[in-house]
């Protein structure tokens, strides 16, 4: 359902403020003009203790109402971390959802944008991906339980929706890179790990290993997109009672092998081979997103795969 909010005229609250998606979104609500926008990082609450957040939302509230919340704080890593420490990854979460939501309903918070994965959707879901593929296959099992959570966190959302009229929204975007991004190859995802390995390997002269034969497709969305897309349906969408997902992405993919040679090449320059570990998992093997729900109204992506690449790797130089 279409709503209009004026975002510039609202109090704001970033959850993971720090964070990739959290920062950008940040940036650009004072692009917008937003003047009272409060930050929250983990130095200010850890919101997967329940206790602890129940009292920031209370001193929160005795200072002024909050208007819109982003949740973009979570527990999130590559496949790797997703694969070795699923307890983490799915209690984490759990809490954290479960602690924030239940406080925004609490103090009547207007709109929640809470943000989820687009590996919510089955490992062999037909492509690209609608809304209404949620819970129709099997999962992915080296991201299942971060997955489930956040399958979780959209129940939620609908059910606080249709139990109490609340205005829960639930933002499913592809996969994301860009400036602040993880860059540790423990925890990283996909295009950090690569920009990292590329580069260290154009320093020292060696060639670079990675997992699975290339042959998996994926979809990627600049930070920046996202982070306006957020503040998008902010302003202009409204969830309903049977309906509060909606899937934000660029609407192509691209091969892992592909994108390795273009980061290789056109980003980092580096000249040596490339050593596929076919005993590695390659993941769901394809996974696009079905964009049409925010397309038609109104929001497209601006940045395309190159130029985000080229930007994120300049971030990376300067900052590493």
């Amino acid at each position: 359902m279409i709503g209009s909010l004026q975002i510039k005229d609202q109090r704001i609250l970033v959850l993971g403020a720090k964070g990739l998606v959290g920062s950008h979104v940040v940036s650009k609500l004072k692009e917008k003009g937003c003047k009272d926008v409060l930050k929250c990082g983990r130095e200010h609450v850890d919101l997967s203790n329940q206790k602890s957040c129940n009292l920031y939302f209370y001193k929160l509230s005795i200072i002024k109402q909050i208007n819109v919340v982003f949740l973009c704080a979570a527990k999130v890593g590559g496949i790797v971390a997703n694969n070795e420490n699923p307890v983490d990854f799915i209690t984490t979460n759990l809490k954290i959802q479960t602690n924030v939501l239940e406080n925004c309903f609490k103090y009547g918070i207007k709109k929640v944008i809470f943000l989820g994965s687009s590996c919510i959707y089955p490992k062999l879901a037909k492509q690209p991906m609608k809304e209404s593929y949620l819970m129709t296959g099997e999962l992915e099992p080296t991201n299942s339980a971060y997955a489930v959570a956040k399958i979780a966190g959209i129940e939620m959302c609908k059910s606080y929706n249709k139990q109490y009229n609340t205005n829960f929204i639930a933002a499913m975007p592809t996969n994301l890179y860009g400036p602040r991004d993880n860059f540790d190859l423990n925890t990283s995802h996909v295009i950090p790990a690569l920009i990292r390995k590329f580069h260290e390997a154009k320093e020292n002269n060696t060639d670079v290993v990675l997992w699975g034969d290339g042959s998996s497709m994926r979809e990627f969305l600049y930070v920046d997109d996202l982070a306006d897309a957020l503040i998008f349906l902010a302003e202009n969408y409204n969830a309903t009672k049977n309906d509060c997902l909606i899937n934000v992405g660029f609407g192509e993919d691209i091969s892992i092998r592909k994108l390795a040679e273009m980061i290789k090449w056109d980003v980092v320059g580096f000249e040596g081979h490339i050593l596929w570990d076919t005993s590695k998992p390659n993941g769901t093997p394809k996974k696009l997103l079905d964009t049409s729900k925010i397309n038609k109204l109104g929001w497209t992506p601006k940045i395309g795969l190159l130029e985000g690449l080229q930007e994120t790797y300049e971030w990376y130089i300067k900052n590493r």
